[in-house]
């Protein structure tokens, strides 16, 4: 999620907006990383137990 802030802050300034730090990118990716993997791990499993032929 980290790299992700960084590179989109990078790209922010193609439209003139400012960089975002590297610090910066890393404290936002931990309060935004934890829900996104979180559903992502839920979208995963839902997918393994479809392939298994489990009902959820």
């Amino acid at each position: 999620m980290a790299i992700n802030l960084f590179m989109l802050g990078l790209m922010w300034q193609f439209i003139g907006l400012p960089a975002i730090p590297p610090m910066t990118a890393l404290y936002w990716s931990i309060p935004l990383g934890v829900p996104a993997t979180f559903l992502f791990a839920r979208w995963v499993k839902g997918l393994i137990d479809e392939a298994e032929g489990r009902k959820r």
